[in-house]
């Protein structure tokens, strides 16, 4: 039976169907959802893609986090299933309190788009089976408001609890507290980042293929 994964749209998402296109390569059916519709349709794991949703008005997903559909996937995503959220989806997540912290405009006040290297440092995720702690990817990141930031408590019990995935290297280009660019709640089953492997899975359009890891992860972590 071939795994589900599910890919919200949202009014204004932008990289929806390049994660559609990133979970058909990793070997699953990706399957359309809606933000007004609250069912899932049976799907094993869902996709937030970047973008802006609603136009980030207010904040940058702020108002996402009351659509229909993530009712159903905040209630979900506590049972289990695993979702990524990928830029916007980062910040929706945020807002939802499925992960801790905020995404906040950039320190230098630029919209910033390049490739970005970055540190694996949890591979037990549903989303980072693939990686090996340690290893070193390259995927695009372009977002204006990719700040990480969270109180000192925070910061301080997610590395003492392994939940920081990613680390940007070289440089930090947005002004994330700890070079944070990833994150996971505590069952490892709800990442979010901000540098997007959706559009690092293909040698022809991306830096590299390093993004298709998170896609063959999940199906891993699914049907072990």
């Amino acid at each position: 039976m071939t795994t589900r994964v599910g890919v919200v749209t949202f009014p204004g998402s932008l990289d929806d169907r390049d994660a559609a296109r990133a979970v058909k390569l990793a070997g699953a059916e990706p399957v359309a959802l809606w933000h007004g519709d609250k069912d899932l349709r049976q799907v094993d794991a869902v996709i937030l893609p970047g973008g802006f949703s609603y136009g980030d008005y207010l904040r940058c997903g702020a108002i996402a986090r009351f659509s229909p559909v993530m009712e159903t996937i905040v209630e979900q995503a506590r049972a289990g299933l695993p979702v990524l959220g990928i830029c916007n989806g980062f910040q929706v997540l945020c807002e939802s309190h499925l992960l801790p912290g905020a995404l906040t405009r950039n320190d230098h006040l630029h919209f910033i788009c390049r490739d970005q290297r970055l540190r694996v440092e949890n591979a037990d995720t549903a989303w980072t089976a693939d990686f090996a702690a340690g290893q070193e990817i390259t995927v695009p990141l372009k977002n204006g408001e990719g700040g990480y930031v969270a109180d000192e408590r925070t910061l301080d019990e997610l590395e003492a609890e392994g939940r920081v995935v990613f680390r940007y290297l070289d440089v930090n280009p947005n002004g994330s507290r700890r070079d944070i660019a990833g994150i996971t709640n505590a069952a490892g089953n709800v990442v979010g980042l901000m540098p997007h492997p959706e559009h690092a899975v293909e040698a022809l359009t991306g830096p590299t293929t390093d993004g298709l890891g998170f896609f063959t992860s999940v199906l891993r972590k699914l049907v072990a």
